[in-house]
């Protein structure tokens, strides 16, 4: 007889997984939630029904190749943080508040303890984005994945009252851009990341002078979630377009959240790039657009208001805790000039 085991699947160690999840997945609960810790979820929007036309908005992402240092450095319980903020951030720039998560996880062999961590930065994740982690599901791939590794990708639905999407069509030249500070390089770019460090265990623990910490603590600081100071700030001042920088940058990112006929001025003098992006620069000898075309930059988020409510906006994203910068503004034309 072979069994299931036997293949190098054991789904005891799947049973022991779940329990150890529960108490982080609870923890993003709220009153709308009806069921959990199933293969689907179930999520009231009885405190949505005063809104006149609600609609839905879903986005989808995972980490890329971050993980890589995460397996290296067997460090697990951050990544999820990074899953749940490249689905939350993209949902919440079209104005959205996120409401419910749903992860998954493949890994070559489930080791109980370290989906509990993954799980519990999941959990993290969806607590600092304001939504439930309402089901999931974990794959055990033997001989799929090499050993120590595994994908976490995940699913964000959120609400927004029509007559306050963020669509970006309001947008006019002129209209002044606001940066939002990153935590760090997020999740984006890590292909040309891993080769500038590589993936030596001792070299990337190594403490930096010029980074003034570890390197391993730079690559995986988790990416920061926008989601409740967006919301926030929308209350105060009228966003007209929001973009998360992401994969490609600002030249890439920034203009799909403009609409056609408008460019934009980023003036790089206007903030100060952060160590990393500065060693990564010279390091790759990447020339400023391919800089800005690649990575953040120091920038997570950019935020586009009418010229006279510029400082309004400072202020009030610096209220909510975010570092704040104007850092260009939109003209005609297309693209973006850095």
């Amino acid at each position: 007889m072979i069994t299931y085991k036997d293949a190098g699947v054991d789904v005891t160690r799947g049973y022991k997984a779940l329990e150890l999840m529960k108490k982080h997945v609870r923890s993003t609960y709220d009153e709308n939630v009806l069921t959990g810790e199933g293969f689907g979820g179930f999520y009231s929007l009885k405190n949505y029904l005063g809104l006149n036309e609600p609609l839905l908005v879903a986005g989808a992402d995972g980490v890329g190749t971050k993980l890589k240092y995460a397996f290296i450095l067997d460090r697990h319980d951050t990544i999820g943080i990074d899953c749940v903020a490249m689905c939350a951030n993209d949902v919440v720039c079209k104005g959205a508040a996120p409401l419910i998560f749903l992860d998954y996880i493949a890994i070559s062999r489930l080791v109980s303890e370290k989906v509990e961590q993954i799980v519990k930065g999941i959990s993290e994740g969806c607590r600092q984005a304001g939504c439930a982690l309402v089901g999931g599901e974990t794959a055990e791939m033997p001989g799929f994945y090499a050993e120590g590794e595994y994908d976490v990708a995940g699913f964000c639905v959120g609400i927004v009252e029509k007559d306050e999407l963020i669509t970006g069509g309001e947008v006019a030249p002129g209209d002044a851009l606001i940066g939002l500070a990153s935590s760090g390089i997020h999740s984006n770019g890590y292909s040309l990341v891993r080769k500038l460090f590589g993936e030596d265990r001792k070299a990337i623990e190594a403490y930096s002078g010029e980074l003034g910490a570890k390197i391993s603590d730079v690559l995986l600081t988790p990416t920061r979630i926008y989601v409740k100071s967006i919301l926030a700030a929308k209350k105060s001042v009228k966003l007209k377009a929001v973009a998360h920088i992401t994969g490609g940058g600002f030249i890439e990112k920034l203009p799909r959240a403009l609409p056609k006929g408008i460019g934009c001025k980023i003036d790089v003098n206007s903030y100060e790039v952060p160590p990393i992006f500065k060693m990564m620069q010279k390091m790759a000898g990447l020339d400023r657009l391919a800089a800005y075309n690649t990575f953040n930059m120091g920038i997570g988020m950019v935020v586009a208001v009418d010229k006279g409510d510029a400082d309004r906006a400072l202020k009030v994203f610096s209220e909510l805790g975010e570092k704040a910068y104007i850092i260009g503004e939109t003209c005609e034309g297309n693209g973006v000039r850095v």
